[in-house]
């Protein structure tokens, strides 16, 4: 039976407690009151402090960490910095910092914290003095002026710089510490007169004009570097007209700084056509000299991502993919030698995808994290040998990963499905090698190498720093998610999960709602969501079940492929197995009243299944793909549609619709047999699945008398994020399950 890390953390004894881990009140007091627990509601999950980003300091004795509260009737969120000794002591409000301040780090030395805030308007760097004793900091420095919106600022390790990334125009002077100013000027100026300007009208002269939520402008993002001492601003990308690094939707600077902070590494896409390109290279810049050229390192025709530098300065790490324009490639961790040139593939037999990876202290092995069967695996790769062995077993969802300078700590977030993150720490010092594969790991109860990819599994003591919801949660009647497997319809076999709703009683009866999963190269699993949260969903009485069908993560990457080309095929069919599985096994779901829900690619399968079957009383589809080919030529990273359809409309010009991918797995053309009342779900800025899409099901919907309902939201993306917007959604979303599915009088 796998347990996540969290729940082990507040519910299991722990071996071998360190005397300062159990006095210092690190590890929480379990409740242990009888008292009866309660459904979650939407106020309690507003309630609920949301773990940000996370900072070590060199020393491994303190900790600083991001906390956002929502407040539900302000529509806001709030950011705040917190740091507390890591072996003892609680938690207090960084001095010096305001809310809203973030991208915390401590120079190499400790001595000093960077901060970027905005209090005196756009985003600036500021520093302060740390005393690595006590923890108190002084000399507040503001060291930045340019309101262009500063962001990713980092620590050169010698600690007289700091690289960070701002958008400017690419065709203004270059900012270097001796123009006076014009360069900031011109961009200055063009932002002024763009915001003064009536005319709010646009030219396109390329593609990838909008992205995500955003018109994406003249603007490009730019590296620079600002001296500590004088406070001069380099750009070190001048006049380049690609963003330098490229966005991510999981943000991060995408660069790194020499353990000498003689050299810089980052990524970038040069090709022309960004909006069909996944590619990303990794470029090295040798920052003692102003006038050197990026130098190009990777190889790979796909994306290379995330460069890091060994802290003896010998090698680069990055994740890498081979195929351009595939988005969900398999992500392998590449190994760059400096002095040799050379670069080589590290865990060359592994399946699934290096999702996270952390230099350890000694620079001769890398700490990994990777998603398996629903929740995420610790590995630790040994450089010299490319061996990795697995370090606890499988978690809940772990990441945010940082190593103390020393190499005595492994800090990381964890979460799993009934509780939000918190900052957890692996002791180095205190480890062990378990080679017997029926024995379980430790004090968290992990079954050893359970895919056998390795031969053997390291054990070290796990403790939890932080407790920012325990108050609460010990409240609250949240089940586990429970794992179970079936067979497919062509032999494969697939996993899916089960909630059961608060209260749960066996002799009873429970409406279900079948969750599906967005990606669609994504999965479910063992972890806490603010938009679609499972226990939420169960709540208010219903169990939950959730399939990871062909193309989720976390099984091997043949299986993750296994979508591709095939959207309405394998994975419709392994739903429905799954969901005929669930009803079979689990006597207490009632099959008569089940609903269907699901989110991006979620919601294009929710609309597949509205036209495939009438098996469900109700369905719901937020922000799905109705209609292919529109859709096509509407979104705005073309990538995605071109590899997962295999071409574009116009090669299957003269092709029956039974080679053609648009139109054999587009929705739309099953409209005619739409019976099932169906809430539609979609947001105005959504530029990756645009609202027409969400237009054009409604429309067939109301045409055909089908009972519907569409909820719009003119100021969302593709996620809706606005605390009052989420409670409109639940509500709405609840209400619509609740109709269709329960009897008036309990609802």
């Amino acid at each position: 039976m796998r347990k996540s890390l969290i729940s082990a953390l507040l519910s299991v004894c722990f071996l071998a407690l360190p005397a300062a881990f159990a006095q210092s009140g690190i590890i929480a007091d379990v409740p242990t009151s009888a008292a009866a627990k309660r459904p979650m509601t939407f106020d309690d999950m507003m309630q609920m402090k949301r773990l940000g980003e996370t900072a070590v300091s060199p020393d491994g004795k303190w900790l600083v960490y991001s906390v956002t509260t929502v407040d539900l009737a302000k529509n806001s969120r709030t950011a705040e910095l917190w740091i507390q000794k890591i072996e003892g002591g609680d938690p207090v409000k960084l001095a010096m910092t305001k809310p809203g301040d973030g991208g915390v780090q401590f120079s190499a030395d400790g001595k000093r914290i960077l901060f970027v805030s905005d209090r005196t308007g756009a985003n600036q760097i500021w520093l302060m003095d740390f005393d690595t004793a006590t923890g108190a900091v002084s000399n507040l420095k503001k060291l930045t002026n340019l309101d262009l919106g500063i962001d990713n600022a980092q620590w050169a390790p010698d600690g007289k710089s700091i690289v960070f990334t701002m958008p400017v125009y690419p065709d203004c002077p270059a900012i270097v510490p001796d123009d006076e100013g014009k360069g900031a000027e011109c961009s200055y100026a063009r932002d002024e007169a763009a915001a003064d300007s009536k005319v709010k009208a646009q030219i396109f002269t390329h593609l990838l004009y909008r992205h995500w939520n955003h018109f994406v402008g003249d603007k490009r993002s730019h590296l620079f570097l600002v001296s500590v001492e004088s406070g001069g601003v380099r750009d070190l990308n001048p006049n380049d007209k690609f963003d330098v690094p490229p966005y991510s939707v999981g943000g991060g600077g995408g660069f790194a700084i020499s353990p000498d902070s003689k050299e810089l590494a980052f990524t970038e896409n040069l090709d022309a056509e960004q909006a069909t390109s996944t590619n990303g290279d990794i470029f090295t810049l040798d920052l003692t000299n102003t006038k050197a050229k990026p130098v190009k390192v990777s190889a790979s025709p796909g994306g290379d991502w995330t460069p890091a530098y060994s802290p003896d300065g010998k090698y680069i790490a990055w994740r890498s993919q081979a195929r351009n324009g595939y988005e969900s490639d398999k992500f392998r961790l590449m190994l760059y030698d400096r002095t040799k040139k050379t670069t080589r593939e590290l865990m060359a037999g592994f399946d699934r995808w290096v999702d996270e990876f952390v230099w350890q202290a000694h620079s001769s092995s890398i700490f990994v994290t990777s998603s398996y069967q629903g929740e995420t695996q610790l590995l630790l790769v040994d450089i010299p040998m490319g061996s990795y062995s697995a370090l606890g077993g499988t978690e809940g969802e772990l990441g945010d990963l940082k190593q103390t300078a020393d190499g005595s700590y492994l800090i990381a977030s964890a979460m799993h499905v009934t509780a939000p993150s918190e900052v957890v720490l692996f002791d180095m010092r205190r480890a062990h090698m378990v080679t017997d594969r029926s024995r379980t790991l430790g004090n968290l109860g992990h079954t050893i190498n359970p895919d056998r990819q390795y031969t053997s599994a390291i054990v070290f003591d796990e403790y939890a720093l932080t407790h920012l919801n325990d108050a609460l949660l010990a409240q609250l009647d949240l089940s586990k998610m429970e794992p179970f497997w079936f067979t497919a319809k062509d032999g494969v076999k697939v996993e899916g999960f089960l909630i059961r709703p608060p209260g749960f009683n066996a002799t009873k009866k429970y409406p279900l709602k079948f969750l599906i999963h967005g990606g669609p190269e994504g999965d479910f699993g063992d972890s806490w969501s603010y938009r679609w949260n499972e226990e939420l969903f169960a709540a208010n009485g219903y169990v939950v079940v959730m399939i990871n069908f062909r193309g989720s993560t976390g099984y091997g990457q043949a299986f993750t492929e296994g979508i591709v080309g095939d959207w309405g095929g394998k994975p419709f069919t392994d739903l429905m197995t799954g969901l005929d599985y669930a009803e079979a096994h689990y006597p207490f779901i009632d099959k008569t009243r089940e609903c269907a829900l699901g989110a991006s690619y979620g919601g294009y399968m929710a609309d597949w299944i509205l036209g495939h079957t009438d098996r469900f009383k109700c369905i719901v589809t937020h922000d799905g793909m109705y209609d292919a080919e529109s859709a096509f030529g509407s979104t705005e990273e073309l990538w995605f549609n071109q590899w997962e359809f295999k071409g574009r409309p116009w090669d299957y010009v003269g092709k029956p619709d039974s080679e053609n991918p648009f139109r054999k797995w587009s929705p739309m053309l099953s409209a005619k047999n739409f019976k099932t009342p169906t809430l539609v779900v979609h947001n105005q800025l959504d530029y990756r699945l645009d609202v027409s899409q969400g237009y054009e099901l409604f429309t067939a919907l109301q045409l055909q008398g089908v009972p519907s309902k569409m909820l719009y939201f003119p100021d969302e993306g593709h996620w809706v994020l606005k605390p009052q917007n989420s409670q409109l959604w639940w509500k709405t979303v609840n209400d619509w399950v609740d109709e269709w599915t329960k009897p008036a009088s309990s609802r």
